[in-house]
């Protein structure tokens, strides 16, 4: 009986093991409010058919910084949050547009192109501090606008969207 019990032990281990991957890369579920949904032709999900991102979520990215100045702001700002590169490969994102909208429903059009390493953020800290909604919060799509002069114009800056709430992923 021994060996019975030791063959379907070893049986149930093996199945377990491959019949079904782990799934290390599903996304969490947000524990806190939401800032951030994203939605459309998305490869991880973790509330129905969206990703839902609360704050300590898109904080546990790889935090990326930039030190820029911007037309809306004076003097030099340090701005903190998560590469849209990485939070697009995050998503399985390869290509399209990214539809962003804000709270008050305004939406612009983002190449997926755009999303390169050394690229925008969705910032989330802006000199180190959270940003409320008076603030251009709670996130704000940021290029590094003093890195090139290609980030310095008018196609850039209008995709710099601030009180960014949602984004839809479209072809």
């Amino acid at each position: 009986m021994p060996r019975l019990l030791r063959a379907a032990f070893f049986a149930f281990v093996a199945v377990c093991t491959t019949s079904a991957p782990i799934a290390a890369d599903e996304l969490q579920t947000p524990t806190q409010t939401v800032v951030l949904t994203v939605s459309g032709d998305i490869g991880a999900v973790n509330v129905d058919d969206t990703a839902q991102f609360d704050l300590e979520m898109l904080m546990s990215f790889d935090p990326v910084t930039i030190e820029t100045t911007t037309i809306w702001t004076e003097g030099e700002q340090i701005f903190e949050g998560v590469a849209l590169q990485a939070l697009l490969e995050r998503l399985e994102v390869t290509n399209g547009t990214v539809l962003a909208t804000a709270i008050n429903n305004y939406t612009v059009e983002i190449p997926v192109t755009d999303a390169v390493v050394g690229g925008p953020i969705v910032a989330y800290l802006l000199n180190g501090d959270t940003m409320s909604v008076r603030e251009k919060g709670p996130l704000w799509i940021v290029y590094p606008y003093d890195a090139s002069a290609d980030y310095r114009s008018e196609v850039i800056y209008s995709r710099s969207i601030w009180q960014l709430d949602r984004i839809e992923i479209v072809q």
